[in-house]
């Protein structure tokens, strides 16, 4: 009877829900990979770059608004260092290389 049930339950369902949690899977797949491959973009503290020159730079670089370049230098600032974005290598490749010919130390982790 239990197997009836489940080939019965199997049967009412049409193709597209079965696809559809096939899809779900994949998808599911899809974004652990994506997960494996995000960065931190990590801005370092140092004795030379004053805040107003961080805060301009996080602003035109990394496209952050004022209050979020604010706080994120103020982190730096007593933490020593702040991952400042995440995602994909090359999106933050280019952030990196500005915040560094700007003076600024920064990496990518």
């Amino acid at each position: 009877m239990f197997i009836f049930g489940n080939v019965e339950k199997l049967n009412s369902m049409n193709k597209d829900s079965i696809y559809n949690s096939q899809t779900d899977e994949r998808t599911e797949t899809d974004i652990l990979e994506k997960v494996t491959d995000l960065h931190s973009l990590i801005v370092h503290n140092d004795e030379f770059n004053t805040f107003d020159w961080v805060i301009q730079s996080l602003i035109e670089i990394c496209k952050m608004n004022e209050q979020q370049a604010e706080q994120s230098s103020l982190i730096i600032h007593y933490k020593g260092k702040y991952a400042v974005k995440s995602g994909e290598f090359t999106n933050l490749k280019p952030m990196k290389d500005g915040l560094v010919d700007r003076g600024i130390s920064a990496t990518i982790d």
